[in-house]
Parts: C-alpha cells; sequence; structure tokens
C-alpha cells in the first residue's frame, strides 16, 4: 500500500508575550487579517494560509530566548523588499539579506515578541 505525504510542516504554534502586539505584527507583515479562535482554553489568533486553511496561531506563551527555539518560515504573495519594510514599521528586525533558492528568496527576521521567522516568496 502506497502512502500519500502531504506537506511535510503541519502548522506551527508562534508564542508572544503580548498577544495584541503579535497579531498586529503578523497581520501587517502577512497582509491578512488573523482570525480570532476562543474555542480551546486560551485565545488563539489563527493564520490563514493561501487556500484558507488555518496553518498556524499566535498563543499567549513565552518566546524561546535569543538563539534558541525553532525558525517559523512564512511565504508572502508581495516583494521581499516590501515585506522587510513592513516588518521594521510593525516593530521587528530584519536580521539578514535576501538569499536566493532555486525555488525563490527568503530573509531572516525577528517578530516583536523575539520569535526567529524566515520570510519566503516564490519565484513567479
Amino acid at each position: 500500500m502506497t502512502e500519500t505525504i502531504y506537506d511535510r510542516l503541519v502548522w506551527v504554534e508562534i508564542p508572544a508575550t503580548d498577544l495584541d502586539r503579535a497579531k498586529g505584527f503578523y497581520e501587517a507583515v502577512l497582509e491578512t487579517s488573523l482570525i480570532e479562535n476562543n474555542d480551546g482554553p486560551q485565545t488563539m489568533q489563527m493564520i490563514p494560509s493561501a487556500n484558507g486553511a488555518m496553518c498556524g496561531h499566535l498563543y499567549a506563551g513565552k518566546p524561546a530566548t535569543a538563539g534558541d527555539g525553532i525558525t517559523a518560515h512564512l511565504s508572502v504573495a508581495g516583494e521581499l523588499a516590501g515585506a522587510m519594510d513592513r516588518i521594521r514599521a510593525s516593530g521587528g528586525e530584519v536580521v539578514s539579506e535576501t538569499i536566493s533558492l532555486p525555488s525563490g528568496a527568503f530573509f531572516y527576521a525577528k517578530d516583536t515578541e523575539g520569535n526567529s521567522l524566515g520570510i519566503f516568496k516564490y519565484n513567479d
């Protein structure tokens, strides 16, 4: 029997010490509205994917210290230079230059909570 393999990354949970601040940051950078969800024991801000499904959420929690933890890579629709500007304007930090790959390009950044991010743009 052959098993279908789907995307290896299923979900990302991003901790935030200030959920409202982090929500504003991700909405600005990703140019989309996060969706509040109160179904569980705590409020979450859901991150929609391009196809309308959810691909992760923000939750009230403690981010890893600098150099620890994972790096969540998120894709943007516009140019990376615009995403860099939105990160800076929203209180985040751009921490690398653009890195080219065969399928697109990305750069490293930190969100308002200190979480490590990769911001990715697919080749058109």
